[in-house]
This record gives C-alpha cells, sequence and structure tokens, in this order.
C-alpha cells in the first residue's frame, strides 16, 4: 500500500467529515438564497457524495455522530448545529448565512433561517426543554424574538466536532482529575471491583446508580473511586462539596454541564466531602445528583444524608478501609526498595505507630530516598541505617501532623524521666504504659489478641490528681520516650451545646491523630466524662450519647489517650472500667518536695546557698515549684547574682499571693 493509501487517522478523518457536513449545509443556505433571488437553486448532491466519501474513510464513529446520538437529536437538530459550527470555523460561511438572510450584516445565524433553510425542520427544535437548548449545545445571544436572535454554538461543543479534548471552561477551577494509584492495595482493589461492577451494570441506562463510598481515609476513598473509573474506561473528576452552588438555577445549569462532559469526555464525577462540611453541602450534593442523570459518587467521611435524616434511597454505600498493616508494610518496602537492606527493621515500627496512605507513604520516601541520592554534590555524606531508621520516622511525624494543628495545641515534649519526680508506684505504671505502645504490634498482630477480640486495643489512662503534680510532664515524659507527638485537646473547646457537634469534634480529633500515633491528652476530662446523668430529656439522652461515643472511639484508637482530671470521684465509675491504666498524681510529700527542688534547676544555672531541706518545707507542688525557681531566676539575672535564697524567698511570695495561699512561719522557720 502506498503512503497516499495509508488510512487516515480519526482525527484527520473527523475533520474532513466535519468539512463535508458544513459543506452540505451550506449548499442548502446557497440553494435557499437562490430562491429568494427567484433563481434556480444549484442543488446538493455534489456535496452529498463527498459526505459518503469522508464517511467511509472514518474507522470510527465521528464527534457529530456520537454527539447526535447521544444527544437525541433530529437531523434537523443536527443541522442547525452545524450551521452554528459553520459561522466559527469557515470565514467565508457568515456571507452564505448572511446572503440567505437577505441582509449583509446578519452574519449569525437564527432559528428563522434555520427553519427556511434547512430540510426537515421543525418547532420544537426551539423549545428550552428538547436537546439543543437543554444540553446548552447552542445559544441564544441578544435580542427580544426566539426565530429571530442571532444563535452561537458553545466553544465545548465546537471543540469537541474538531476533535479536540477540551474541559469545559466553566468547570476549570471547580473540578480536577483524580488518577488512580499505582500501587493499590489488593482490599482497595477489590473494592474498585466491586464499584466497577456496579457501574458496569448500569451499562447505557439514562441513570447510573449513586454511589458513596465512606470511610475515615479520604485518599483511600478517591482511589478505589479513581480505580473503579479507569476500569470501565471513564477519567474520575473530583468536585468539592463545598463548592457546589446552593441556588437551584446554578446548580442546574452545573447539572446540565456535568451530564454533558459525560457525553463528549467520557468521565465521572466524585463529590468530595471534607470533614468540616456542614448539613448546607450535603443539601447540595444531593439536590444535584438528584439533578444529573450521569455516573456520580460520592466520598464521605459517614454516609451523606438527606434533611430527612436518611441517606437517599437509591444511593449504594460502600465502606472503604486503610490499608491494612500488611499492605502498609508491601507499601513501604516498594517505595523505599533502593535502600530497604539498610533500613535493617526500621519499617516495622513505623508500621505500627503510624497509619499513613499511600501519598503520604510516597511523600515520605521521597524525602528518605533524597536524604540517600542528594543532587547537590555539598549535601552531607550517605546517613548510617541508624541515621536513615530515624529520618524516616521524624518523616512520618511531620507527615501526619498537618491535619491535627488546627485541631488541637502541640506540646513540645522536653521533659524526661530524669525530670519527674513521683513514687515508685506510679512511675513503675508509666513504664508499663510505653511498654503496652512500643510493642503493641507484636502482642495484638504477631501473637494474635487482635484477632480474638478487636475491642479494647485502645492504649487508654487516666491521670488523676490536684492541678501542678506532673500530669502533663507525665504526658511529655511519655510523648519524649515513645519519640510520638504530644497534643493537647481542651475538653471544655470540644463539648458544643448543639446536639451532635461534640460527637462530629471528637471525630476529627481521632481521625486526624489515627495517622501519627499520636499521643493524645484531653485536659480538664470532667467537663464530658463526669457522672452520666439519668435521661430526663432529650439533651440528657445525647449527653449520654456524647460519652458512649467517645468510649467507643478510645478503645478502638491505635495511638495513646491520655485524660486528666482534678477531679477523679465527679467520673463515672463505668466509665473507669474502660481505662486500661489509671495513675493517681497526689500532693508531693516533703521528700519528693526536697527531689523536685534538686532537679528544678538546669545544670548551667548559676545558684548559692541554696537550702534544699528548708525549701522542700514550702506546701506546694511541684508546678508551683517551677514557677518558682523560674521567677528566681529573673530576680537573680537582674540583680547580676547566682540565685540565692532571698530571690527565692521573694518569689515564694510572688507564688503564694498568686495562689492566694497563706505563707506560714513553720514554712519560712530558718530561712534568714
Amino acid at each position: 500500500m502506498s503512503v497516499q493509501e495509508q488510512p487516515l487517522d480519526w482525527t484527520t478523518a473527523n475533520q474532513r467529515h466535519l468539512s463535508a457536513e458544513l459543506e452540505v449545509v451550506r449548499a442548502a443556505l446557497i440553494d435557499h438564497a437562490a430562491r429568494i433571488r427567484g433563481e434556480a437553486p444549484p442543488g446538493t448532491e455534489h456535496t452529498r457524495t463527498r459526505l459518503k466519501e469522508t464517511e467511509a474513510a472514518l474507522s470510527a464513529p465521528s464527534a457529530l455522530d456520537t454527539l447526535t446520538q447521544a444527544f437525541g437529536l433530529s437531523s434537523f437538530e443536527r443541522s442547525i448545529l452545524v450551521l452554528c459550527a459553520g459561522v466559527e470555523l469557515d470565514a467565508a460561511f457568515a456571507g452564505d448565512v448572511a446572503a440567505a438572510q437577505g441582509n449583509p450584516l446578519s452574519i449569525h445565524p437564527t432559528f428563522s433561517l434555520a427553519m427556511a433553510a434547512l430540510p426537515d425542520a421543525h418547532w420544537s427544535a426551539t423549545s428550552p426543554s428538547e436537546p439543543l437548548r437543554r444540553w446548552r449545545l447552542v445559544e441564544i445571544l441578544h435580542g427580544n424574538s426566539l426565530t429571530s436572535s442571532p444563535l452561537r454554538i458553545d466553544e465545548r461543543v465546537l471543540h469537541y466536532l474538531a476533535g479536540v479534548p477540551h474541559l469545559d471552561d466553566r468547570l476549570q477551577g471547580l473540578v480536577a482529575p483524580a488518577e488512580p494509584w499505582d500501587q493499590l492495595p489488593a482490599s482497595l482493589h477489590a473494592t474498585a471491583h466491586r464499584v466497577t461492577d456496579l457501574l458496569a451494570r448500569a451499562g447505557d441506562q439514562a441513570r447510573r446508580p449513586l454511589i458513596q463510598l465512606h470511610g475515615p481515609d479520604r485518599s483511600s476513598l478517591i482511589a478505589v473511586a479513581a480505580q473503579a473509573c479507569a476500569e470501565v474506561d471513564l477519567t474520575l473528576f473530583i468536585l468539592r462539596a463545598a463548592d457546589l452552588p446552593s441556588a437551584v438555577t446554578e446548580r442546574e445549569m452545573l447539572a446540565r454541564l456535568l451530564e454533558r462532559e459525560v457525553v463528549l469526555g467520557r468521565v465521572a464525577f466524585l463529590v468530595a466531602f471534607d470533614e468540616a462540611d456542614g448539613p448546607e453541602a450535603a443539601h447540595s450534593a444531593l439536590a444535584l445528583v438528584e439533578t444529573a442523570s450521569t455516573p456520580v459518587l460520592i466520598a464521605a467521611r459517614e454516609p451523606v444524608r438527606s434533611g430527612a435524616g436518611s441517606a437517599t434511597g437509591s444511593a449504594i454505600g460502600i465502606h472503604v478501609e486503610r490499608p491494612s498493616a500488611e499492605e502498609q508494610r508491601e507499601l513501604w518496602r516498594t517505595a523505599l526498595r533502593p535502600i530497604s537492606p539498610a533500613l535493617n527493621g526500621s519499617i516495622e515500627p513505623v508500621v505500627s505507630h503510624f497509619n499513613l496512605a499511600l501519598p503520604a507513604i510516597q511523600a515520605v520516601s521521597g524525602q528518605v530516598l533524597a536524604r540517600v541520592h542528594p543532587t547537590d554534590e555539598s549535601s552531607p555524606p550517605t546517613p548510617s541505617s541508624e541515621d536513615l531508621g530515624r529520618i524516616l520516622w521524624e518523616a512520618c511525624r511531620e507527615q501526619a501532623r498537618p491535619r491535627l494543628e488546627s485541631l488541637a495545641q502541640r506540646i513540645a515534649p522536653i521533659a524526661s524521666w530524669d525530670d519527674i519526680v513521683l513514687p515508685e508506684p506510679q512511675l513503675q505504671t508509666l513504664r508499663e504504659i510505653t511498654a503496652h505502645v512500643r510493642h503493641r504490634s507484636r502482642v495484638y498482630e504477631s501473637w494474635g489478641f487482635a484477632r480474638k477480640s478487636a475491642r479494647g486495643l485502645g492504649i487508654t489512662a487516666l491521670f488523676a490528681g490536684p492541678s501542678g503534680t506532673g500530669k502533663t510532664m507525665a504526658a511529655e515524659v511519655l510523648a519524649r520516650d515513645l519519640r510520638l507527638d504530644l497534643y493537647s485537646i481542651d475538653l471544655s473547646q470540644v463539648v458544643s451545646k448543639y446536639i451532635g457537634e461534640t460527637e462530629k469534634n471528637l471525630r476529627r480529633v481521632f481521625d486526624a491523630a489515627e495517622e501519627g500515633g499520636t499521643v493524645l491528652l484531653f485536659d480538664e476530662a470532667d467537663a464530658l466524662f463526669g457522672k452520666r446523668s439519668e435521661v430526663k430529656d432529650s439533651h440528657d439522652r445525647y449527653a449520654n450519647i456524647e460519652v458512649s461515643y467517645l468510649l467507643q472511639r478510645m478503645e478502638s484508637y491505635r495511638g495513646l489517650a491520655i485524660l486528666t482530671t482534678n477531679m477523679k470521684s465527679a467520673l463515672d465509675t463505668a466509665f473507669l472500667r474502660r481505662l486500661r491504666f489509671m495513675v493517681q498524681f497526689q500532693f508531693p510529700e516533703p521528700a519528693q518536695r526536697a527531689e523536685i527542688w534538686r532537679r528544678v534547676f538546669p545544670a548551667e544555672t548559676p545558684t548559692e546557698g541554696l537550702d534544699v531541706d528548708k525549701l522542700a518545707r514550702l506546701g506546694v507542688a511541684g508546678g508551683n515549684i517551677r514557677s518558682i525557681a523560674m521567677n528566681a531566676a529573673f530576680l537573680a539575672a537582674d540583680d547580676d547574682e547566682p540565685i540565692r535564697m532571698l530571690h527565692l524567698l521573694r518569689a515564694v511570695r510572688t507564688e503564694y499571693a498568686k495562689i492566694e495561699k497563706p505563707l506560714t512561719d513553720a514554712e519560712l522557720g530558718g530561712w534568714m
């Protein structure tokens, strides 16, 4: 076969076929203009012959044929679309339109011209409910008359007819493409196949099912949807629920644009919900879904419900779990394969403490690999295996932080075991807590305890005692020893008077903390965990639900959750039984206070003549001791002297005045 005889590629053949379609319509315009002038029309036989030749050269249906079938255009409506396209594609075409209308200035086609010049004309083509206007294939420009107002083809439709792929400009910035993961874990792959089957079974039905994907990890939801769509040759685009219009007319317009894109570009759309999206976003999303006859998926933490409180009747809900621990191990091994021998078991602790999805794993792995294979010759040498493990761990901590930063206060753990002074039983309990956190993966998974029961696997502790007795310091000690982030949550800010808001706030905290195995410190636990009241009204019932929800999340949380309270007696005994550890922080005895005074000053702090035994007589807790020591340091610095007892006395008086406690002679005896 010669070069000239080789078949044309589809794009070229499609453009030639469109040109032939334009010539057919142009011939009809020329015939109409001739009739207006009283001349014999030249006829359109030669254009019909050319059209058949271009049809034969197509390897697949032309864009015009596909669009005609998809939107159910009549032959007359099809010709109107070609008429409007001709003005945009061929400069000479506008002259033929003007001649056919008997006015050299009327270069835009109209419905009146179409019905007069094109065959098989019918009035219904002008109706807003018919394809041309319902799908916004053409738009009516300025003018007061339906039939005499200028018509223009929609730009997106024009590009499609020409064979040029192009997302509608009105959707740019509103939707974003979602690419399937290259390494989709087996469990997510199986879930994606379920979605694929649902989409495939729907076939060419006018309305495909609404599929709601819900689960704790948003990236996994999107990955499942993208994979499922790819398997049925659909490209997935994401819309944020918060960006959907609330106005009915705007939502109707968006629905038509989305439906049109499904036909023109073989795409599907996923409405993604964020944690902060409220009922307004849910209403807009469900209203859009009900309006659009197109493949629509929803991704949310929980099933999205209608205003009546029930999930939409036509929705199919599919729960998507995070990748399992074993799948995460395999993802880490694959992502870090170039340096996996040098990690020497560092992956196992990471899987045990962090619960990251594939995008986060890839991001962390990229950071670690960049340290091993730097592109800058001035970069430091390749880290050792121990350093690599530390780099991997710290990168995981940083990756998991952003979601929690807006929900809780991160505390940099500074205190160590040497800084805390407690009786031996309390210290022993704290060390047991670290052992549980550090070895939970071995006990739960390798030793099989998780297979016995899924309940009670969360590691929870209650720190009870007066203010200043070391509860927050103990949490710092644990977080530093475990090399985990510590976040403090003020429960007085989490608890809401609005029904359901407290659970929502708690869920956001726990979901965000899950990724990083974070140590969560709930201050003022009695704000929520007091004795559950008898149910007298709806508020009592929901208050009890809030406590039950928190208990359930604590028991399933992968990390360590610490609750603090100044009033242990105010806590429900049923709640206390659900805690794994309880540490009672007592007011320090004189011997303990003396030890706190010995440790309170940093090694580099200049001191002179301090009498620890006399200082231990002060009846204050460790928090007050640290405050006194720091105030005395500032006083000594201002005097340009070492810290002496005189400075401490001044600081003691200030502290006692602050806490409204009288300073007795017994406490000050023999100081001066």
